[in-house]
C-alpha cells in the first residue's frame, strides 16, 4: 500500500541515533580546556542548537569572553573531537525502532527527509548504514537558522514537494519541537512530556508509533482545520 498524503522528518540525535553522548562529551573536554564544567541540565539545553550557538551558551555559562576568530578556532577543535569520536560509530548505535519504522515508511511510499542541525549528519548516517532510507537531507550546512527557527522544516517539506501541514516531525528537543509548531506541521516528540511541551504525540522511542497512527495523526490535524 502506498500513501503519499503525508511525509516525514526526523531530527538526527537523541530520535535515530544517540550522538548526543559524543556531543557531551566533546563539549566537555572544551570547557575543561578552559578551566570549567557544565551540568547534564546545562547539557540539555543544546539539544537542537548549532554549533556556535552552543558555544556561545557554554562561553557564558564559563564566564568567558572570546573574540569571532577565537569562537572559531574552539568550534573547529570541538568538530575535531566529536567526529574524530562518531567516526567509531557503526549500525548498532541505531535507536530502538528507528531502522523498523523508517523501513515501514518507506514501505507504504512515505517520503523522507532528515532535518537536523548536525554539520556531520551524512557522516552519522553513512556509519549507522541509514542513508537510503532518505529522500532528502536538510542539516547545519544548508541552512543558515537553527532551531526553533522553522527553516530546517520548511525547506525539508519544500525538498519533498510535501506541504507543511502534511509533514509529521519527530523530535527530542524543545527547541525542535517550537521549530516544527512554528511550520505549522506535526510533531511527534520522543523523550519524556514535560520536556517537550506542544507535541501532539510523545514516544519513548520509534518502537511506539505505527504507520497508521502517522496517517491517523495528519488526518486529525486536517479534520480540526477544516471543522
Amino acid at each position: 500500500m502506498k500513501d503519499t498524503t503525508i511525509a516525514c522528518i526526523f531530527d538526527l540525535d537523541g530520535v535515530l541515533v544517540d550522538t548526543a553522548v559524543y556531543h557531551y562529551q566533546a563539549w566537555k573536554k572544551l570547557a575543561n580546556s578552559m578551566g570549567f564544567d557544565f551540568s547534564h541540565a546545562q547539557n540539555e539545553q543544546l539539544k537542537g542548537v548549532n554549533r556556535m550557538r552552543s558555544l556561545d551558551m557554554i562561553l557564558n555559562w564559563g564566564g568567558i569572553t572570546k573574540t569571532d576568530a577565537e569562537k572559531e578556532e574552539l568550534a573547529t577543535l570541538k568538530n575535531t573531537w566529536y567526529v574524530d569520536m562518531i567516526n567509531k560509530m557503526s549500525a548498532t548505535e541505531v535507536l530502538p525502532g528507528s531502522a523498523d519504522l523508517l523501513q515501514a515508511l518507506k514501505d507504504h511510499g512515505v517520503k523522507i527527509a532528515l532535518g537536523s542541525a548536525s554539520k556531520n549528519s551524512g557522516l552519522i548516517l553513512e556509519r549507522t548504514n541509514l542513508t537510503h532510507f532518505f529522500d532528502a537531507i536538510v542539516d547545519g550546512n544548508s541552512v543558515t537558522t537553527s532551531k526553533p527557527d522553522p527553516e530546517v522544516f520548511l525547506k525539508g517539506a519544500e525538498m519533498l514537494d510535501t506541504a507543511p501541514q502534511n509533514c509529521i516531525v519527530f523530535e527530542d528537543a524543545a527547541a525542535g519541537v517550537q521549530a516544527a509548531i512554528a511550520a505549522g506541521m506535526a510533531v511527534v516528540g520522543v523523550g519524556e512530556a514535560e520536556n517537550l511541551p506542544g507535541t501532539d504525540l510523545i514516544i519513548k522511542d520509534l518502537s511506539g508509533v505505527t504507520v497508521a497512527q502517522l496517517i491517523a495523526l495528519i488526518k486529525s490535524k486536517t479534520e480540526k482545520r477544516t471543522a
